[in-house]
């Protein structure tokens, strides 16, 4: 009889190889004792004690492992768009189970292209999650950013009440998921200085979350060409034991030309579309801006008739007739190109953006199809989370999720063999 592991044992239950605890042995990891013939043995109470502490299990220890679902993790996403969220999440190998959306347009967008996703549409405020209980991992949404105040009155969730961020808090409660990540503007980290992310945190610590520092994620690192910020804020439920790490940048920027051209993000240029034009007269003068150049290229005088009276008002207001040039990231997309205060101009041709070019700068897939007029898709796209950041969030997920899995397992199977602790293993 003996109440030890084998070092074959121990890396049978722990999922790892005997040299991956050889090495966990030399470095202190996890450390074994010797038997007088020189072998290793790992006591129960000591595999036990590191299963029950450690944060991250390097369990099958391949890229492939932490960043391919070992089992089916559920989504439940609103405000959901046109799905540049979703689809970002999906492509990582998440499973959307339903989608709530407002905009009938945008919901027949998501039914278009996923005619699989549960889209439910109409007012998130008139809908009911509690039958989601228990069964879904994650709750996403980009709510829109309200002021409201805390201070004074600490009622919790009812001091928010009526406001989108309220039910998205709501939902959470009702569903209990794992993991909840809010999306939304980078303003958010000043609004009310500060005072409105702060009680967004606070209500979720509330309701059971530990809730991680809220990290502004620039999309042109993740591999969209776009200078777009978001603010992410990523609750992890209290006592589950999972680790979550925002996604790392890269070390350049993607710049215009790989969204137009085929190359590094498309194997074809851009297919064309239908877009917005220019007026004659802001045609003429937008002909005179250089690439990456916006109203301060312009002479003097077609400054002051085109800037009226901004042009003495201080502040840079770049985006205000601006082509973009092709070895920089697009900036922040917007509703609508051709606004004066948001000008998106293309770089050799004098126009706004076309849709198709605006969904490529969103890292939207060719074959994903916006129902409804120009503008209607211009709105659509211009909101959207970039589908190539919510892939690298998505993978952080999985990665998340994989590890608290096999610790459950690890638990599970220590369980099962030590059910009674005065039994030893044979």
């Amino acid at each position: 009889m003996k109440n030890y592991y084998s070092l074959s044992e121990a890396s049978d239950l722990l999922s790892v190889s005997k040299q991956t605890l050889r090495r966990w042995d030399k470095n202190g990891k996890l450390k074994s004792t010797r038997m007088p013939n020189n072998y290793r043995k790992y006591d129960y109470d000591l595999l036990e004690q590191y299963t029950s502490e450690s944060n991250t299990y390097e369990v099958r220890e391949t890229e492939g492992f932490y960043y391919s679902p070992i089992k089916e993790y559920k989504v439940l996403e609103l405000f959901a768009g046109a799905g540049g969220l979703a689809l970002g999440l999906e492509k990582a190998g998440l499973s959307c189970q339903l989608l709530n959306e407002i905009d009938p347009w945008a919901c027949k967008t998501l039914r278009k292209n996923r005619p699989n996703w549960n889209v439910v549409e109409g007012d998130v405020s008139k809908q009911s999650f509690n039958q989601y209980k228990g069964k879904i991992d994650i709750v996403t949404g980009g709510f829109p950013c309200q002021a409201f105040s805390y201070a004074g009155k600490k009622r919790g969730l009812e001091d928010v009440r009526g406001t989108m961020f309220y039910e998205f808090s709501r939902t959470v409660k009702e569903v209990d998921p794992l993991i909840c990540v809010g999306e939304n503007v980078r303003g958010l980290v000043s609004h009310d200085n500060g005072q409105t992310l702060k009680t967004m945190i606070q209500i979720l610590e509330d309701l059971g979350y530990e809730v991680l520092s809220p990290r502004v994620l620039k999309a042109a690192y993740f591999r969209v060409p776009q200078k777009r910020e978001r603010l992410f804020l990523v609750g992890i439920k209290k006592g589950c034991g999972i680790s979550f790490d925002y996604p790392k940048p890269e070390a350049e920027m993607i710049n215009l030309s790989a969204a137009l051209k085929a190359g590094e993000l498309f194997s074809t240029d851009v297919p064309d579309s239908v877009g917005q034009s220019y007026p004659k007269r802001k045609k003429e003068i937008m002909d005179l801006v250089p690439p990456g150049g916006y109203w301060r290229d312009l002479p003097e005088k077609i400054q002051k008739e085109y800037m009226l009276k901004s042009y003495y008002l201080g502040g840079g207001k770049t985006g205000m007739a601006r082509r973009i040039s092709w070895d920089e990231p697009s900036l922040t997309l917007t509703t609508s190109p051709a606004q004066k205060q948001t000008e998106r101009c293309h770089p050799d041709e004098t126009r706004p953006f076309k849709t198709r070019e605006y969904a490529r700068i969103q890292t939207f897939p060719d074959n994903w199809f916006f129902e409804g007029s120009m503008n209607q898709v211009y709105k659509q796209i211009g909101n959207a989370v970039p589908v190539n950041l919510a892939y690298a969030l998505g993978k952080e997920l999985v990665k998340s999720l994989n590890t608290y899995t096999v610790a459950q397992e690890l638990r599970q199977k220590f369980q099962n063999i030590h059910g009674d602790r005065e039994q030893t293993i044979v």
